[in-house]
């Protein structure tokens, strides 16, 4: 619950209110942009979009029973009688307005956010499970990184909250600025820079460069928490105003990981060593690839002053709560399946794919699929990043791999020309027909990766290979009736 005046809530934003005295407390349990959303005594924020314009649902809103709609000036919209309104040349922008002055004048919290190229909603995830056990922690449900979502986490913090933890996420030079101004965080995590959005930026420089914005905002009083593996991260703590703590599986690093290994379950086990002080770590997350992630959560929460035992200790209970992120599912048909589709770039499909394979060849091994989508957002990097993912997948003895949709036809392609026996890839062009390939040739202990970017829609297919009925096979597989793995 957040209070502020209805002469407050002008002077923030600089807009006009109708419908309360200046002097009226307003008692606000959460701001709001959806519709849909219960909305009874919150205020209520007409964002203009691409498709939908908020201003449309003044009356549902009304019904719902919000307090206030911040609507803009320009809107020609019907507004319903009797709806408080505080009208605003930008309700977006006065949303920020309003979480960066709670930020300011309300929270008392440690603010840390993070961003990178890939990871950043996992890593979220950990630090805020880390945090969670150590105090009162509020973090985004999964991935809130935008100036709609980062000024909504903050709003749903209050005077009780002792850590906030907030994911940055970019569409250009400057964006990661105008957050971090919103939110002015006391900790900077940076993950890594990778080839996510060089589309839209244009090199891997860029990239770094707006990754930089955090930690090159931060106070001189901040922490900036920075991957030492990653040399462009590293390079962003030439110039900073505040102290940096480093991370990786470089011993120069701050907190470095040693001896890591997978569990037969995929989850990753560690050494981590800080100041000269070694813990034992478990990661409850499929793939190796994650250790960099858990370190990042570790320097984060010692950044924030959880003692670093006590920090390793928490991690080893925190299960990742967004979905679709590595999420592993033993389906009753004896399918394993591992759905990564909420989003993909050349590194996280390398590797997701490199975890299908470790998964692959333990004892007994088993039959491993790569079901995957185009990877959106790489410009004129788009034909060789696909090329390589289809000859890595042959490399890392991938049994089979789909490609679905027209994008990722020069994968097909080149894992085919790659491969040793020709049958490895196969080129479908939706996902009817993903199902129906599946349907004939799934069985029973065959392990099953999901990735493609979001737009793709590929989350379809793994909740519809955990449905698909496979008992035909099932009563061989369950007998213990040997196949040969591999074979298509």
């Amino acid at each position: 619950m957040i209070d502020f005046t209805a002469q407050q809530l002008e002077e923030i934003t600089g807009g006009t209110l109708t419908g309360f005295e200046h002097e009226q407390v307003l008692n606000i349990p959460g701001f709001y942009v959806d519709s849909r959303n219960p909305i009874d005594s919150g205020i209520y924020v007409a964002l203009i979009g691409e498709k939908v314009d908020g201003h449309v649902f003044l009356a549902d809103v009304q019904a719902a029973g919000a307090t206030l709609a911040i609507v803009a000036i320009g809107s020609t919209q019907p507004v319903p009688e009797d709806l408080p309104l505080l009208r605003v040349s930008d309700p977006l922008i006065a949303l920020g307005q309003i979480a960066h002055w709670v930020r300011l004048n309300v929270l008392t919290a440690r603010v840390i956010g993070i961003t990178g190229s890939s990871g950043k909603t996992s890593t979220k995830d950990l630090i805020a499970g880390i945090l969670g056990q150590y105090g009162q922690c509020v973090a985004p449900p999964g991935s809130f990184n935008t100036e709609v979502g980062l000024p909504l986490t903050i709003l749903s913090a209050g005077v009780e909250t002792q850590f906030l933890v907030l994911e940055m996420g970019m569409r250009g030079i400057g964006h990661i600025s105008t957050l971090a101004e919103i939110a002015v965080p006391d900790i900077g995590v940076v993950l890594n820079v990778g080839s996510a959005h060089i589309e839209l930026l244009g090199s891997i420089e860029n990239i770094a460069k707006a990754k930089g914005e955090l930690v090159h905002s931060l106070p001189s009083t901040g922490v900036a928490i920075l991957n030492q593996d990653d040399p462009f991260v590293a390079r962003m703590s030439e110039g900073l105003k505040c102290s940096h703590l480093t991370f990786g599986e470089t011993r120069g690093s701050d907190i470095y990981a040693s001896n890591v290994s997978m569990e037969p379950d995929g989850t990753t086990r560690f050494n981590a060593t800080y100041q000269g002080v070694t813990h034992a770590v478990h990661v409850k997350l499929i793939g190796e690839h994650y250790v960099s992630n858990a370190l990042a959560a570790l320097s984060a929460s010692v950044a924030a002053g959880v003692p670093f035992h006590t920090a390793c200790d928490f991690l080893g209970n925190v299960d990742v709560i967004s979905n679709w992120r590595m999420e592993v599912t033993q389906a009753a048909n004896g399918v394993t399946v591992i759905n990564d589709s909420y989003n993909a770039n050349p590194e996280s499909m390398r590797a997701a794919l490199k975890t299908l394979a470790q998964l692959g060849s333990r004892e007994p091994r088993r039959r491993t699929w790569a079901i995957l989508g185009e990877m959106r957002e790489l410009g004129d990097y788009s034909l060789d990043a696909h090329d390589a993912i289809g000859r890595l997948a042959v490399r890392l003895d991938i049994s089979r791999l789909v490609c679905v949709g027209t994008g990722t036809k020069v994968m097909h392609l080149a894992a085919s020309n790659e491969g040793s026996w020709g049958k490895e890839s196969a080129w479908v062009s939706d996902i009817d027909e993903v199902m129906g390939l599946l349907a004939k040739e799934l069985e029973p202990g065959d392990i099953v990766l999901v990735k493609a970017s979001r737009s793709i829609g590929l989350d379809r297919v793994a909740s519809e290979v955990i449905e698909l009925s496979l008992s035909s096979v099932s009563e061989d597989f369950e007998s213990g009736t040997d196949r040969e793995q591999g074979a298509p």
